[in-house]
């Protein structure tokens, strides 16, 4: 009698896989406590999406230069994703996610009290670093502790903690910042890093007992080439950097930097009325997630049709509300535009799910850092031009924003030339997975 398991799944009666890890209480509780300091750095993150107009006049700069803040913290956070990847693989998720919390708490810490723009830059590029050693640190620990088959919905419960970070952001941080003012609310924030990092020192571990990874011996830049290559070889890690790249940047750059903006000196509407706005993405988000992480876990065929559909409705609305023929979009489409950018971070999240079967256990760090790269350097790349068109055209957001077609038109191509490709080398691995766990009777 023969039975046969696939990658991350078993026929009914089957005792799962050898080596998978087991679940559970014990897995919820440590994954939280990782999920935790995920929370707090998108809180960290997003602060300043809620603070742009106060830190333009704290510093007395223009559009161009208040988007260097975000620019230049994604720019640290993109270009610190592939050795991130590398040092999650090679020490393991709790000293990279304690690393991490400590830097950007001091980077929180450092904003809330910088005298002038370059202390600030170096405050937000100091966040950045540290904000970018949290996801694929809780990715690489859902990995070691849930079944390969919980993995999709384990990543969309993690982007949508994230997304409730953001929401402390535009409610809790947004109010402290116009009751308190700049620095308590800023400074006040950063307890929450050092709260995580004692819970992370005492409790976190990074896998199960009796399912400790082998180790792999240090062999340097050869190591690191070879991680980087033979991830960057698979056709799965291509194309979930571009649909990590296609997917996240539009609700990304509304709610890091200009959605505030936009809705406050384009859209005519008051503060409140535009936080309740970023609120409804950040809802949304939530809402969504929980729907793509449950359609992606029952039916793996829907990855691509879910991450394309949103790329085109976020595209049709954003075209609506911009050619919309009077001076301001009406409330409704706002809403319906909000409600379709929080679709975004769920979408991206998909991304994971095409580079995670493409790679061995000992690459999935460095392969969700390429991933995570895609999104980021989208959005930097628009927040930059947003900023640009905008002390060109003097305040014009219907040609600023127009950016985002551009880059969603370069990612969706690079997606239909790669999907066919990424298919065929994610059923041979499949296939191969099948014959190498057959059990054949002595």
């Amino acid at each position: 009698m023969s039975s046969a398991t696939s990658a991350g799944k078993t026929l009914p009666g089957d005792p799962p896989p050898e080596g998978t890890p087991p679940g559970g209480r014990r897995a919820i509780a440590v994954w939280s406590i990782g999920v935790a300091v995920y929370f707090v750095a998108v809180i960290f993150r997003t602060s300043l999406g809620v603070a742009g107009l106060d830190a333009a006049d704290r510093f007395h700069v223009n559009a161009s230069a208040l988007s260097t803040f975000s620019i230049l913290q994604l720019l640290v956070y993109a270009g610190m994703q592939i050795p991130v990847g590398l040092l999650v693989d090679r020490l393991g998720t709790k000293k990279v996610l304690g690393i991490g919390a400590v830097l950007f708490t001091v980077g929180q810490l450092g904003f809330a009290f910088s005298p002038s723009y370059g202390m600030a830059l170096a405050s937000r590029a100091l966040l950045g670093c540290g904000d970018a050693m949290t996801f694929i640190s809780v990715l690489r620990l859902g990995t070691r502790w849930f079944p390969a088959r919980r993995g999709p919905m384990v990543a969309q419960l993690a982007g949508l903690v994230g997304m409730a970070g953001n929401l402390v952001s535009t409610l809790v941080l947004a109010r402290l910042l116009h009751g308190v003012g700049w620095t308590a609310a800023f400074a006040g924030s950063a307890l929450a890093g050092v709260i995580v990092f004692v819970l992370l020192l005492l409790f976190l571990k990074d896998h199960p007992e009796g399912h400790e990874p082998e180790p792999l011996p240090h062999q340097g830049a050869a190591y690191v080439r070879r991680q980087i290559a033979t991830s960057w070889r698979e056709p799965g890690t291509r194309l979930g950097l571009w649909v990590h790249f296609t997917t996240q940047f539009p609700a990304m750059v509304f709610l890091l930097l200009w959605g505030m903006p936009f809705l406050v000196e384009a859209q005519g509407l008051s503060r409140a009325t535009a936080g309740g706005l970023l609120t409804l993405v950040v809802l949304s988000n939530m809402t969504v997630g929980l729907v793509y992480g449950q359609l992606i876990a029952r039916h793996h065929a829907a990855r691509l049709p879910l991450a394309l559909g949103t790329v085109g409705a976020t595209a049709l609305l954003w075209a609506a509300t911009l050619a919309y023929p009077a001076d301001h979009a009406p409330m409704w489409l706002l809403v319906v535009l909000c409600a379709v950018l929080g679709a975004c971070g769920p979408a991206s999240m998909i991304g994971f799910d095409f580079a995670r079967p493409a790679n061995p256990p000992e690459r999935q760090g460095t392969a969700s850092g390429i991933t995570n790269m895609g999104g980021f350097v989208a959005s930097m790349t628009t927040l930059f031009a947003v900023g640009v068109l905008l002390d060109a055209t003097g305040d014009d957001y219907t040609v600023a924003f127009s950016s985002v077609f551009v880059l969603q038109a370069v990612g969706v191509s690079q997606i239909l030339r790669l999907r066919k490709r990424a298919a065929r080398r994610e059923r041979e691995r499949l296939v191969t997975s099948r014959v190498e766990t057959v059990h054949v009777p002595a």
